[in-house]
């Protein structure tokens, strides 16, 4: 089964994580390539979601949602989840020499 809506340019390198939801939706985040450097990104149900290309620390974090990725759905993860994310994303940025930007939701002038 392949992923659907994978942004031009954007290519997959492998799967971080998989989890079912508590609604059991599927959602999977995996470490992708675009031209300037490895990113995050969120699938559900398969699905590219865009938001930002590594977790976002929550406003109130809870013991099952400290992060959270995507937009519309938004879906939480916890500590441990957006530690090994964040982890992952850095370890291929510095291996392959790689200055990660993270413009997303910044307005360009």
């Amino acid at each position: 089964m392949s992923l659907i809506n994978v942004p031009e340019g954007m290519n997959v390198v492998a799967q971080i994580m998989e989890k079912t939801l508590k609604n059991g939706m599927i959602v999977e985040v995996y470490l992708v390539k675009t031209q300037r450097q490895y990113e995050a990104a969120l699938f559900v149900e398969r699905h590219y979601k865009p938001g930002p290309p590594i977790p976002r620390p929550t406003d109130n974090p809870t013991e099952s949602a400290a992060y959270w990725m995507g937009v519309r759905p938004s879906v939480g993860l916890t500590q441990e989840e957006g530690d090994n994310i964040l982890a992952e994303v850095n370890v291929q940025n510095k291996l392959h020499h790689c200055n990660f930007v993270d413009k997303w939701g910044t307005v360009e002038e």
